[in-house]
């Protein structure tokens, strides 16, 4: 497996570095901490994921982001101070795959990685998922509603099968959470629910006032019957 990771704080590098080498031995890890650096090594190292920070010293993390992404669908985990929202949102429709702050646990970053790598690595199932007027295709990652051909990220994609596939029945966060990363952290709620408004941005009519994809506080994540 080869890294990236795109980081200005040395300390950091080396204790990512050294759980990287104590759970995957024969792993090649690079890092940088120039933004344009990055880009360039993305395009010509091809590494199996990238890990990077927002805030560099010659560019923004999130103009990083936007180069991998014209050459490359990399996993690509944010691994930052910024907590705000705004940023969380910012980075995942620029095409991150995770995000996770700092400071963070070294046990809860790599098992998101090991997520990250195991989703990228597994091919999608070939049969369409259907509910209502929701036609998901997982080979393609398009969702069909109403005449309408919408693309959507791995993550989304994953969120969306769940939900088609218990219409009217709530997915709880702990499911969805399992489904994403294998394992429920403090702080999934909070990233579940970026993700599910990226979503009804893409299909809602009202994303504050949705219909399609509602909540049901405390507990998780539903899809309205076609009734509702």
């Amino acid at each position: 497996m080869k890294v990236l990771m795109v980081e200005d704080d040395a300390q950091i590098v080396d204790s990512v570095a050294w759980a990287f080498r104590m759970r995957w031995p024969d792993v090649e890890f690079l890092s940088t901490d120039s933004g344009a650096q990055a880009v360039s090594q993305a395009r010509d190292l091809k590494p199996d994921l990238v890990i990077l920070d927002l805030g560099l010293p010659d560019i923004s993390g999130f103009e990083v982001l936007k180069g991998i992404r014209l050459f490359a669908n990399y996993p690509i985990i944010i691994l930052t101070a910024r907590k705000d929202e705004f940023d969380i949102v910012k980075a995942l429709e620029a095409g991150a795959d995770d995000y996770l702050v700092k400071p963070f646990r070294q046990m809860e970053l790599l098992s998101r990685i090991k997520a990250l790598l195991r989703r990228s690595a597994t091919p999608a199932p070939d049969s369409n998922l259907a509910a209502g007027d929701l036609r998901l295709s997982p080979s393609t990652g398009i969702l069909h509603y109403h005449n309408r051909e919408i693309p959507l990220t791995r993550t989304e994609e994953i969120i969306m099968s769940k939900l088609i596939q218990h219409p009217g029945a709530v997915v709880t966060y702990a499911a969805l959470a399992e489904a994403l990363w294998n394992d429920f952290y403090p702080d999934c709620v909070a990233a579940l629910r970026v993700y599910i408004r990226q979503l009804r941005q893409k299909i809602e009519a009202d994303v504050d006032n949705p219909k399609i994809i509602l909540n049901k506080h405390g507990v998780g994540y539903m899809l309205a019957t076609p009734q509702e």
